[in-house]
C-alpha cells in the first residue's frame, strides 16, 4: 500500500551513490566495474539489448557459470549465479545482493514505465553499495526522495557541436539520420541506397537480434550511414561522427509534440564516443518541412543544461489481491509524496479494468490467488503495440487457459510453430517478431507453461530465424549489392569479372562477396539475388581452379612447417586432419594399427592432379611426423614382433600388447610360454612385468594414449576410455586405459607396482611374522584406505586386526598387521563370520576386507 519508503531503502551516505551526467560519461562502465568488485550484485537496464550486451562482458570476466541474464523474454540462470544483469522489470528483490545499480534512472519520469523505475529507485538496495545512474536532471528528485545518497556528477568525455543544416546528399560518412516514423525511416534509407550505396536501419519495432545485425553492418563499414528512430538514443554505442535530425517532433501515443531538449540531447549524444568529438544538426531539403533547432536548444544541448525533473511517476508496487475492485483501487491510489505523480493509464491497468467490466471474465476471478494470477496475465507487455482492445482480447484468451492451471505444451508449441514462417515483407516479419516475443515472455513463466525450458528454447529459435530473415529483407531493400551494376559493365561474359579470395576465405567478384571457401568446398552466398546467381557462379567457376591451387600451396606449406607452427593451422581431431578448423583428410585402415592410411576429403578432388598429389604427399609426411614420437615405444614392439627370430610366443604377446594400448593383464599374457631369452627381450624393450599387468611405462602419456585410441577407432578396435590427463587415481566404475580398478577407484598401473614394491620392502625389513604397512604413500596418491586394502589383498597380503581394548583400558587401538602369502588359485571361499569384535575403525576395515 501507499506509504513511506521500505525500511531497507534507508542507509548511510556511503551505501547509496547517484552518478549523474550526460551521455558518454562512462557511467555504465563504472557500474560494471563496481559490480565485478563485489561478491554479488545486480544491474537493472531499461532495454534487454543493453542487459544482453553487459551480460556478455561480465561473463568474460566472471565466467558464464557465475552470471545470470534475466529479462521478460529470456532467462539464463546458472544454479550458483552471483552476478545478475536484468531489465528493470525483472530485477530480483534480494537483500542479500552486495551491489545493486539502476541504469537510466531518469526514466522514472517516463509516463509508461516510470513507476517501475521509481519503485526500484526508492526501494531496491544493495547490502554494501547501491548506485543510481542517470541524467543530471534527476538530481533534485534524488535529493528529495533519497536524501542519504551521495551525488557524483561526471562530465562528458567529448564535446558535442551544432552544425548548419545539410541536405541528405551532403551528409558526411559515418552519420546517423534520425526520423520519427517508419515511413520516414524507409524514405531516408531508400534515398541513401540510390546515391550513397545503402544504409543500415534501426527502429524500436525491430528485435534486438535484427537491430544488432543492422548495427554490425554499419560498424563493420559495409555501409557508411545509419537511419534510425529515436530508439538510437538509448542502448547503442556506435561509431557515429554526426547525427542529423530529419524532424524535431514525434507522436508520443497521445499527441504530436516537439522533442524536449533532454530528448534531443539523448539522441544527439550518440555522436562522438569516448574522447572523439561529435556533431549534430538538422536535415535540409525536406520540401518546406526542414527542422530547425532554436538557439536556446542548441545552447542547452552543447552545454548539457536541461530543466530539472520536478516529479516522478509512481504506482503502488505491492497492491492487495483480495478482489478485482481492491486491486484496481490500489493501483489507482494517489502517491504518498508531493514529488510523485500518478502515471497516465498504463496498458496493464487498462486491460485489467477492461476485462473486469466483462462479467464472463470477472466471475472467473475469485480468491486472492486467482486475482494475483489474473494480474500477472494482464501484466503481459503489449509487444504488438495494437492498443488496449486488441491486447485485452489476447489476454482474455490466455486467461481462459491459465485459470485452469498450466498451458499445455502442445498448445504453446502450436502457437510458436504458427509464427515460424520467415517469408513475407518487412512489416509482416516485424509483426511476427512482436508476436513471438509475447510467447517468449509467456514461456519464461514457470507457473504458466509445462516444459518451460523446451518451449522457451523453441520461441528463441523462432525469433532468431525471423530476425535473420528481417535482417536479410532490410539489407536487400536498403543496401545496393552492386551485382546489377556488374552485369551492365561486362554483359554476359563472366570471364571479364575480377575474382579474388579474401584472407577470411570469402570469394569476391569485383569486391562483391558471392560465396566462401570452407576448406576446399565453395559455398554460394545465400543472399545473392537469383537474377545475378548465374553470372556470378560462372565467374567463380572460371577462376576457382586457380584459387584452389593457391590454397593447396598454402596447405602444403603449412604441413612442412615445424611442429610449433603447424599447431596453429593443422591438427588431428577424431580421426580427421583439420586445417584452420576445416577437414581436409581422414585416417583409414592401414597395414598395421600403428600405420593408418591417409585419405583426402572428396572436396580436394577439384584440385588439379599435380596440386592434389603435392597436398597428399605433404599431409602423409606430416602424419608420419605427428605419430612418430608419441607412438615410438609401441613401434619398437612392432619392429621386434615382426621379426621371425623373435619366435611365435613373443610375437603373439607383442601384437597383443600393441592392440591393448601398451597395457595387458598378466593373466592374458601367457608368460609361461616364453623362455629366458624372450623374457630378457621384454626387459630390453622397456616392458615391465608387474604383479597384475604387463605395461610399457614410456607409453603412459595422455598424448600417446590419445593417438593410439584414434588409430584403434579407425581400425574398429574396442578399448577402454582414454583419460585426458594421467592423474594417479581416477574414480568411476570403469577403469580407463592405463589404470587398474580397485573398488570404486582406478590406480595407474605403474603406481600399482610402486605401492606393492613399498609393501614388499616393508615385509623384507620386518623382523616379526606380521608387520605394519603405512598407507601414507597410497593416501598421497589419492587412494582410499579401502581401495589400498583391496589392492594388498589381491596381491597376496593378509590382514590381522588387533583385539579391541578391554573394558576400562585406555590407549590407542592396535593397528592392523599384515603378512604375505604368494597368491595361488583356489576355489571360491565361503562366507565366514567376522572374528573381530567391537565397532571401531579397524573392525570396520576388517569387515570391509572380509
Amino acid at each position: 500500500m501507499a506509504g513511506p519508503l521500505h525500511p531497507h531503502a534507508r542507509g548511510d551516505r556511503k551505501t547509496v551513490k547517484a552518478v549523474l551526467g550526460p551521455t558518454n560519461t562512462g557511467k555504465t562502465h563504472l557500474a560494471i566495474e563496481r559490480l565485478c568488485a563485489h561478491s554479488s550484485g545486480a544491474i537493472g537496464f531499461p532495454l534487454r539489448l543493453l542487459a544482453r550486451e553487459v551480460y556478455d562482458r561480465v561473463c568474460a570476466i566472471k565466467g558464464a557459470q557465475n552470471v545470470a541474464l534475466i529479462t521478460g523474454e529470456e532467462r539464463i540462470e546458472p544454479k550458483n549465479a552471483r552476478w545478475h544483469l536484468c531489465t528493470v522489470e525483472a530485477m530480483p528483490s534480494r537483500p542479500d545482493l552486495a551491489f545493486v545499480a539502476l541504469d537510466e534512472a531518469q526514466l522514472a519520469a517516463d509516463p509508461e514505465r516510470g513507476h517501475v523505475f521509481t519503485n526500484r529507485l526508492l526501494n531496491t538496495r544493495g547490502r554494501e553499495e547501491t548506485m543510481l545512474l542517470g541524467s543530471a536532471t534527476l538530481e533534485p528528485m534524488v535529493k528529495a526522495l533519497v536524501p542519504e545518497a551521495e551525488i557524483v556528477t561526471r562530465p562528458r568525455f567529448s564535446t558535442l557541436t551544432h552544425t548548419e543544416p545539410k541536405k541528405l546528399s551532403r551528409i558526411p560518412p559515418r552519420s546517423a539520420i534520425v526520423a520519427f516514423s517508419a515511413e520516414q525511416v524507409y524514405a531516408m534509407a531508400e534515398m541513401l541506397r540510390r546515391f550513397r550505396g545503402g544504409a543500415a536501419v534501426v527502429m524500436g519495432a525491430l528485435s534486438p537480434q535484427t537491430r544488432n545485425a543492422q548495427v554490425a553492418m554499419y560498424q563493420s563499414g559495409e555501409v557508411d550511414y545509419l537511419v534510425a528512430t529515436d530508439a538510437i538514443g538509448m542502448g547503442l554505442n556506435l561509431d557515429v561522427n554526426h547525427v542529423a535530425f530529419a524532424g524535431l517532433s514525434k507522436y508520443d501515443g497521445h499527441r504530436r509534440r516537439r522533442l524536449t531538449t533532454a530528448e534531443m540531447a539523448q539522441i544527439a549524444g550518440r555522436a562522438g564516443r569516448h574522447h572523439k568529438d561529435g556533431t549534430f544538426g538538422a536535415l535540409a531539403g525536406m520540401g518546406g518541412h526542414d527542422p530547425e533547432f532554436a538557439p536556446e536548444e542548441v545552447y542547452a544541448i552543447e552545454e548539457h543544461r536541461f530543466p530539472p525533473l520536478t516529479r516522478l511517476f509512481w504506482r503502488e508496487a505491492e497492491p492487495r489481491f483480495d478482489s478485482l475492485n481492491i486491486l484496481i483501487e490500489d493501483l489507482e491510489s494517489p502517491p504518498f509524496r508531493p514529488e510523485l505523480a500518478t502515471p497516465p493509464k498504463a496498458i496493464d491497468l487498462a486491460v485489467v479494468k477492461r476485462l473486469a467490466e466483462d462479467p464472463d471474465i470477472a466471475d472467473t476471478v475469485r480468491g486472492r490467488g486467482s486475482v494475483q494470477r489474473f494480474w500477472q496475465a494482464c501484466s503481459l507487455p503489449d509487444f504488438r503495440q495494437q492498443g488496449v482492445e486488441t491486447h485485452a482480447r489476447f489476454v482474455a484468451k490466455l486467461w481462459q487457459d491459465l485459470r485452469r492451471g498450466h498451458l499445455g505444451a502442445d498448445y504453446v508449441a502450436q502457437a510458436i510453430a504458427h509464427l515460424d514462417n520467415p517469408s513475407g515483407d518487412i512489416d509482416t516479419l516485424q509483426g511476427r517478431i512482436a508476436a513471438i516475443r509475447s510467447w517468449s515472455y509467456i514461456a519464461q513463466r514457470p507457473d504458466w507453461v509445462l516444459a518451460r525450458d523446451e518451449m522457451a528454447a523453441r520461441a528463441r529459435a523462432v525469433e532468431t530465424r525471423l530476425s535473420d530473415a528481417l535482417h536479410g529483407r532490410l539489407t536487400e531493400r536498403f543496401v545496393n549489392r552492386r551485382t546489377t551494376v556488374l552485369m551492365r559493365k561486362v554483359g554476359g561474359d563472366a570471364g571479364l569479372l575480377p575474382v579474388r579470395l579474401s584472407d577470411a576465405g570469402t570469394v569476391l567478384v569485383d569486391d562483391e562477396p558471392i560465396g566462401h571457401l570452407e576448406g576446399f568446398r565453395f559455398i554460394v552466398d545465400p543472399l545473392a539475388r537469383a537474377s545475378d546467381r548465374k553470372l556470378l557462379l560462372a565467374a567463380a567457376e572460371r577462376h576457382l581452379p586457380a584459387l584452389l591451387d593457391r590454397r593447396a600451396e598454402a596447405l602444403a606449406g603449412d604441413a612442412r612447417l615445424d611442429a610449433a607452427e603447424q599447431a596453429k593451422a593443422l591438427h588431428l581431431d577424431a580421426g580427421r586432419i583439420r586445417w584452420h578448423e576445416e577437414t581436409v583428410a581422414r585416417l583409414d585402415r592401414g597395414k598395421t594399427l600403428l600405420t593408418p592410411r591417409l585419405s583426402l576429403e572428396p572436396a580436394l578432388a577439384a584440385l588439379p592432379p599435380l596440386a592434389r598429389d603435392k597436398v597428399e604427399r605433404a599431409l602423409s609426411d606430416w602424419l608420419v611426423r605427428k605419430l612418430a614420437s608419441p607412438l615410438a615405444p609401441l613401434r619398437k614392439l612392432e619392429a621386434v614382433g615382426s621379426a621371425s627370430e623373435s619366435g611365435p610366443a613373443l610375437r603373439a604377446l607383442l601384437l597383443h600388447l600393441i592392440e591393448a594400448g601398451g597395457v595387458l593383464p598378466r593373466d592374458e599374457a601367457k608368460l609361461e610360454r616364453l623362455d629366458a631369452a624372450q623374457r630378457e627381450s621384454l626387459r630390453k624393450l622397456g616392458i615391465r612385468v608387474g604383479t597384475f599387468d604387463l605395461f610399457v611405462p614410456a607409453f603412459l602419456k595422455p598424448r600417446a594414449l590419445a593417438l593410439w585410441a584414434m588409430a584403434a577407432d579407425v581400425r574398429g578396435l574396442p578399448h577402454p576410455p582414454v583419460p585426458s590427463d594421467m592423474p594417479p587415481v581416477i574414480a568411476g566404475k570403469r577403469a580407463p586405459l592405463g589404470y587398474r580398478r580397485f573398488g570404486v577407484q582406478a590406480l595407474r598401473v605403474d603406481l600399482v607396482e610402486k605401492l606393492l614394491q613399498a609393501a614388499h620392502g616393508s615385509r623384507m625389513g620386518a623382523r616379526a611374522k606380521r608387520y605394519y604397512l603405512d598407507p601414507a604413500l597410497a593416501r598421497s596418491m589419492g587412494l582410499s584406505t579401502a581401495s589400498y586394502a583391496l589392492l594388498l589383498r589381491q596381491a597376496g597380503f593378509r590382514v590381522a586386526i588387533g583385539r579391541p581394548l578391554g573394558e576400562g583400558a585406555f590407549g590407542p587401538p592396535s593397528p592392523p598387521l599384515w603378512d604375505w602369502r604368494p597368491p595361488r588359485p583356489r576355489p571360491a571361499e565361503t562366507a565366514r563370520p567376522s572374528v573381530v569384535a567391537g565397532n571401531g575403525a579397524f573392525a570396520a576395515l576388517a569387515e570391509l576386507i572380509r
